[in-house]
């Protein structure tokens, strides 16, 4: 049965989710039941038009904080933020003191200074959202961190997957390509692993991380094996800035052999649908004509669902920092 109907027929998304946490740092340690309750919320709001009146968060301060570029991202949390009602305030670090020499604590005082609510946190190095967490008196997100974690792609991924499929447990899922240098794929295995699905890695040797198996998955390095049969499969891009040049593949060579195209597809569940978290390299991780099959392709979807998946979250983080606060008093 799809849980998502079976759920909103019995009035689960009156109220917002409360979470184990003032803080959504990583999808590692996150229990099951907490991750489906974001999900649902997150689908709730999906289903919105987005006219509808959810000003719940009016008076809330929201910094986003980039250290990275990403206007995907970026847009979608000043989207989920404002249909929510909060003030959200872009800091620009083309020009600010960090490019300056100021140290990381120097930059979390600063900020910590202006009294936010919530500050969304995109940066370079893993485990700058934590350092975060530790000196500022607000919710912190994790909008990806170096190669550690990137957690509302990994939410939005799962959301998009369900509303097509209708479920989680049980599916077979392949993720392809740069899993080295992967926060994106990282998160997807937390995820899906503790939802029940079976993962696939399939990657070059080059670009596998060892031991991953550790963490319950499959590991592939021949793609028509990883894929086969498979009703998810959702593709990496290869993070060049991210390697040192050893192990960066020739393009036409890395298409050859990890890039989708309909033949290997055509191993997969004839289902199968795609995935793949942008930015693209049409050619190079899949072929444009597989890129725009809107019978297959989920890609826009996944844009689609970020702003959902993001405004559960903020709410949430909200809603239990109220739940503390008054616990406290």
């Amino acid at each position: 049965m799809n849980e998502l109907k079976k759920n909103k027929n019995k009035g689960f998304f009156s109220s917002p989710v409360k979470l184990s946490s003032n803080h959504l740092l990583a999808i590692e340690g996150m229990g099951k039941s907490e991750i489906q309750k974001l999900i649902e919320r997150a689908d709730y709001f999906a289903n919105l038009d987005r006219h509808t009146n959810t000003k719940v968060l009016q008076g809330y301060v929201v910094l986003n904080v980039f250290f990275e570029n990403s206007t995907r991202t970026r847009v979608s949390f000043e989207l989920a933020a404002r249909r929510l009602g909060a003030e959200v305030i872009n800091i620009s670090l083309t020009n600010s003191s960090i490019k300056k020499g100021e140290s990381l604590l120097d930059t979390a005082s600063t900020l910590n200074a202006m009294k936010p609510d919530l500050l969304i946190v995109r940066h370079p190095h893993s485990g700058a959202p934590l350092l975060f967490a530790d000196y500022l008196n607000c919710s912190i997100i994790n909008a990806g961190d170096g190669r550690h974690e990137h957690p509302t792609q990994a939410l939005l991924d799962a959301l998009t997957i369900k509303r097509r499929l209708g479920y989680l447990e049980g599916l077979k899922i392949s993720i392809c390509g740069d899993i080295a240098n992967s926060r994106v794929a990282r998160s997807n295995i937390h995820l899906l692993t503790t939802m029940g699905a079976e993962v696939r890695c399939v990657a070059p040797s080059t670009l596998m991380p060892s031991n991953l198996e550790n963490l319950g998955v499959k590991c592939f390095s021949n793609m028509k094996m990883g894929i086969r049969d498979v009703d998810v499969v959702m593709l990496l891009r290869l993070q060049n800035e991210r390697m040192t040049g050893t192990e960066n593949p020739s393009e036409r060579e890395y298409f050859k052999f990890f890039g989708l195209d309909e033949a290997k597809l055509a191993l997969a569940n004839p289902n199968a649908v795609i995935m793949h978290p942008g930015p693209m390299n049409r050619g190079v991780e899949i072929a444009s004509a597989l890129a725009d099959d809107t019978n297959r392709s989920l890609i826009k979807t996944q844009v689609e669902m970020g702003v959902a998946v993001r405004m559960s979250i903020i709410e949430a983080l909200n809603h239990t920092k109220n739940k503390m606060m008054k616990n406290s008093k």
